[in-house]
């Protein structure tokens, strides 16, 4: 018996650090094909261990590093403030629906679901932010379009429901009001869901810039992902037009386009690899957790 366990394990472990494996070999060959050699890459193909090592596309990258230092300015700000403001509004609301003696609980989780289905649409809201909330090269244009979610809301009152009803009686037999009750007993024993949905809404901040391309003229509030994607777009532009470029005098044999690319995937997702394992020990159990009661 002990050793059908022991083999059960092994094996479990050995089937989880091959799937670790498998997840992690793209990030470093992602890594190891933006400092190879363009050339390298024409000829080789490519491989985990660069033939040619180069920097050419980073240094083609950061060319303007006050432009990109601010582009990283503008996506931290954003990430940052709309993240704190998301995962506040998104805690409150889904309080307020978890609570069993609410008497319009069904109703406004029915209201806060069928937003789920559908929206308003593109053009309304492009109307909304320009003509009435006047928001035009604001980086509230960036923050307030997707500040709420309502999956987020669903599985936070998932993670909310399962708070006894006799803790939030009790507390107020104390003599605490809501906001107590919400800041001083809620938020705490909500802890798992507050940081994995605070990792998800900061992950679709950073990766936001569809929002920005829409909003934003000013180059001085262009945020990180839409000043990458703007870059690719130039690399696509110089390598697929060799005619118009040939003309021009510029020699593109030695142009970081692929690992350029890859570059700008480092670029882009580095921080937030570095951040996502802070709080992995909370990400699984609040997303499971908020997800059995909906």
């Amino acid at each position: 018996m002990g050793k059908k366990f022991e083999f059960s394990k092994l094996f479990i472990n050995l089937l989880f650090t091959v799937l670790s494996i498998v997840v992690v070999l793209p990030f470093l060959l992602v890594i190891a094909v933006s400092l190879t050699d363009e050339k390298s890459l024409t000829e080789n193909g490519y491989q985990f261990i660069p033939t040619t090592f180069s920097l050419d596309a980073y240094r083609y990258l950061l060319d303007a590093p006050d432009i990109l230092l601010r582009a990283y300015g503008v996506t931290f700000t954003v990430t940052i403030i709309g993240a704190l403001a998301g995962l506040l509004l998104t805690a409150m609301t889904a309080y307020v629906i978890s609570r069993q003696d609410y008497r319009y609980n069904r109703a406004t989780t029915f209201y806060v679901f069928f937003t789920m289905l559908f929206s308003g649409g593109l053009v309304p809201s492009y109307i909304l932010i320009t003509q009435y909330l006047h928001l035009k090269d604001s980086l509230l244009a960036l923050i307030l379009p997707i500040l709420l979610s309502p999956f987020n809301i669903m599985v936070m009152k998932g993670f909310m429901s399962k708070i006894p009803l006799e803790i939030i009686e009790s507390a107020k037999i104390d003599g605490a009001r809501e906001f107590r009750i919400f800041f001083k007993i809620i938020l705490p024993l909500s802890t798992p869901a507050l940081a994995t949905l605070g990792l998800l809404i900061s992950f679709t901040y950073w990766n936001e810039w569809f929002n920005a391309m829409l909003y934003i003229d000013d180059p001085n509030k262009v945020p990180l992902q839409l000043l990458l994607v703007r870059t690719l777009n130039s690399i696509e532009f110089l390598t697929t037009n060799s005619e118009f470029t040939g003309q021009l005098g510029i020699d593109l044999s030695s142009f970081p386009n692929s690992s350029a690319r890859m570059a700008i995937a480092v670029l882009a997702g580095g921080p937030m690899l570095v951040i996502f394992p802070f709080f992995q020990r909370f990400f699984v159990k609040g997303l499971t957790v908020g997800s059995l009661k909906g």
